[in-house]
């Protein structure tokens, strides 16, 4: 995925040592390593196996995904 938006980590310091976060895995993940990440891109939203990082990216446009994240939220299927 060419176009990630990249963000200050919250475990960055003060000072200018700051970790730079392009993937993110749900904090509802469980520790068996079972788990999706998200990257926010400016046109699309890649999903990809946090198990296997170099492997096979989904991309969604910005607006499918966030349809699919409010059905998910709302609990309609």
């Amino acid at each position: 995925m060419d176009a990630v938006n990249w963000r200050k980590s919250s475990y960055s310091g003060s000072q200018s040592e700051c970790v730079e976060v392009g993937w993110s895995k749900s904090s509802y993940s469980g520790a068996e390593g079972d788990c999706v990440e998200v990257a926010a891109g400016v046109e699309v939203v890649g999903v990809r196996d946090s198990k296997d990082p170099g492997g096979a990216v989904l991309a969604f446009p910005r607006r499918q995904w966030a349809t699919f994240v409010s059905g998910l939220r709302d609990r309609r299927w």
